[in-house]
């Protein structure tokens, strides 16, 4: 058979003191191409009951190799030391996470830092061990392997009243981890390239690995990490607010620059460029993303991933900046189209990397050319659909709704005084957007109605939204409008709320204020698109 591996592989069983010895010794790493440690507590903690109790928790599996790996990681948080280069190195390909978990809480240092678990001799639960813990019976589980320290909790232990049940019970864990022994598969005398694809298939830890894992394994090499090559990207959009972007979203955008397509098979492909064909797309591809950044946050006050509808948006302007590095006044207006079209219009809350690879060509002949229907992209919400959609920082209406206010350049109602929309747009912050009808007020006057929908929502400081409290629109309106005087007018308007001399705030309920402000939002985000 092609690539047979069966004659270069061994099967061996270890205990977990003998992993923690090789992970001293320096004799097991984790090779740069893989992820990061992603488990949470509870997963941490499930982990060692299952030690406990004798169950399997899978096999390790190690690549020994003499090649040495430029940029390999510690265990978790912990510095291990350094081999020779004559040494043959385990690299960790399968089972990282619950090797992270064993070394953490069994084989380090109890001043080290990294999760540490303990097991409560009491209520016979392990837990999460924190500095400066003073309960006796709570045992540190970094003492096991620990001749002296262990004989030292022993005997302190038997200063409580109960120490004959608690002294058996920590014999039961210290034999389960003692004797505990996990299988290991060891590949022997493989080249990276070889490596690689059995790293993509495993998928026995419990914890998917992505796309992008799947993709930093595949293309690693001694000259290449495009775990490395990606952060330098982020990186450069730090002072754009970008930073944060999600790693997926720029490694398909190399794929579209590319290759027209995200599709996930179309995308892994990418695997076949060489080394400078990859960094020679990824600086073309940078380029793009900068300017395709710059242009959101200039033009849209996008001054953050949090406030990006979808990463369609990024992904697909970046691949028309790459066919054209600079747009006309036509082109532009077509951009706003298109992006408050599929903001509010919900284009790409379905249909995944199908849907997105179709729309690349699709939206690049709409913008470059003024080829097909704008209203394709999407419809702007209808009046009444303001009173009907929730308020929610995670989804593209909410968002849309927030740029397009930020778009008016709306003063603050109190006192007049321009709202400073670019630090409120740096991150989603609701201290800066509250409830024109206050939500306490409007659960006791309207019951059943609900106050946290779009209509409802204004730009107000948090300071100034103290001025209004719980009070009803009814009664603070008035005080506002004299406070502004012949501003007031222009006050309301900027938050594209009806004009006092228009709507009788003082007699209308909130649902005739909602729909009354709904048409004014219909009108404005019909605007922007014309």
């Amino acid at each position: 058979m092609k690539n047979d591996i069966s004659t270069r592989l061994t099967t061996d069983t270890s205990y977990l003191f003998q992993l923690i010895g090789d992970v001293l010794k320096g004799e097991i790493k984790v090779p740069q191409f893989q992820r990061n440690f992603i488990w949470g507590e509870d997963q941490a903690l499930e982990l060692l009951d299952s030690i406990a109790n004798g169950y399997p928790i899978g096999s390790l599996l190690l690549w020994r190799t003499k090649e040495k790996l430029s940029a390999e990681r510690n265990i978790g948080d912990f510095h291990l030391p350094k081999t020779d280069d004559m040494s043959p190195v385990n690299y960790v390909l399968d089972g990282q996470q619950r090797l992270t978990v064993i070394f953490s809480c069994l084989g380090a240092s109890e001043t080290d830092e990294g999760f540490c678990a303990g097991y409560d001799l009491e209520k016979e639960v392990f837990i999460e061990y924190k500095p400066g813990e003073t309960e006796l019976s709570t045992f540190n589980l970094r003492k096991i392997f620990k001749t002296t320290d262990l004989l030292n909790y022993r005997a302190a232990i038997q200063t409580l009243p109960d120490h004959t049940k608690l002294q058996s019970r920590l014999d039961d864990i210290i034999a389960a981890f003692t004797t505990y022994r996990i299988p290991v598969v060891v590949l022997k005398e493989l080249k990276i390239d070889e490596v690689c694809p059995i790293f993509e298939r495993i998928n026995s830890s419990g914890t998917r690995l992505s796309t992008y894992d799947l993709m930093v394994a595949a293309t690693w090499n001694q000259g290449f990490d495009l775990n490395e090559r990606v952060s330098d990207v982020l990186q450069e959009l730090q002072s754009k607010g970008y930073s944060e972007a999600d790693r997926s979203t720029i490694l398909k955008i190399f794929s579209a620059i590319h290759l027209g397509s995200i599709k996930e098979k179309t995308l892994k492909s990418l695997r076949d460029l060489g080394t400078p064909e990859m960094d020679a797309l990824i600086a073309e591809s940078r380029e793009s993303i900068k300017r395709s950044v710059d242009f959101l946050s200039t033009t849209f006050g996008v001054r953050s991933w949090d406030f990006l509808s979808y990463e369609a948006i990024l992904i697909i302007l970046s691949f028309v900046y790459h066919n054209k590095k600079e747009f006309n006044q036509a082109e532009a207006n077509r951009i706003k189209k298109w992006f408050w079209r599929c903001s509010f219009g919900e284009r790409y809350k379905v249909g995944g990397e199908h849907f997105v690879s179709n729309d690349l060509s699709k939206v690049k002949d709409f913008i470059l050319s003024g080829v097909g229907d704008e209203s394709d992209f999407g419809s702007i919400l209808k009046p009444a659909d303001w009173s009907k959609i929730s308020f929610r920082s995670n989804v593209s209406r909410p968002r849309a709704l927030i740029l397009a206010m930020a778009e008016r350049g709306p003063r603050n109602l109190t006192n007049g005084v321009a709202i400073d929309t670019e630090s409120a747009l740096s991150a989603f912050n609701k201290k800066e957007y509250h409830h024109f009808y206050p939500r306490a007020h409007v659960k006791s006057v309207y019951p059943g109605e609900d106050s946290n929908v779009l209509g409802n929502i204004i730009f107000i400081t948090a300071n100034s939204n103290k001025v209004i409290l719980d009070r009803s629109p009814s009664l603070y309106v008035p005080e506002i409008v004299t406070n502004l005087g012949d501003q007031s007018d222009a006050v309301f308007s900027s938050n594209l709320l009806p004009l006092p001399g228009q709507f009788d705030y003082k007699n209308s309920t909130f649902s005739q204020f909602l729909a009354a402000r709904g048409n004014m939002l219909t009108d404005y985000t019909q605007s922007l698109v014309k």
